[in-house]
């Protein structure tokens, strides 16, 4: 019968020692931010960071820092626009654009300046 020996390999597999946990061996050096304002209500976030497992540790970054940079001017909402990412030897760098008002935007990727903050906070993700 293929039924028992399926369970006995899966068996197996699940027995198997797993490999450390990802998110323990997460170690990123955040290297730097800068914000630019481009308008009254447009800011460009410039960041460079290390041990970034990808892309998206690099956005969270960016969140982060226009985050704080949006309650620094008075502000309580963002709402993301564009992100170039860029990685070598690495080394990873972004340069991303969002609007910052003070009421809740309309469309999509929009982040809450206050809840972002203490999310940041609590993950030990530098804000501007």
């Amino acid at each position: 019968m293929i039924r028992p020996a399926l369970i006995s390999l899966a068996l197996l597999v699940a027995c198997a020692p797993q490999p450390q946990d990802e998110v323990s061996q997460f170690a990123p050096d955040y290297l730097g931010v800068e914000a630019v304002s481009l308008d009254s209500d447009l800011v460009q976030i410039d960041l460079s960071m290390r041990g970034a497992r990808g892309p998206e540790d690099v956005d969270r970054y960016g969140e982060c820092a226009v985050a704080g940079y949006t309650l620094s001017q008075g502000y309580g909402f963002a709402r993301h626009l564009r992100t170039n990412i860029d990685e070598k030897g690495g080394v990873w760098t972004a340069d991303a654009v969002y609007t910052i008002s003070p009421t809740l935007p309309r469309g999509f990727n929009t982040i809450d300046a206050e809840v972002m903050v203490a999310d940041c906070a609590e993950n030990g993700i530098p804000t501007v």
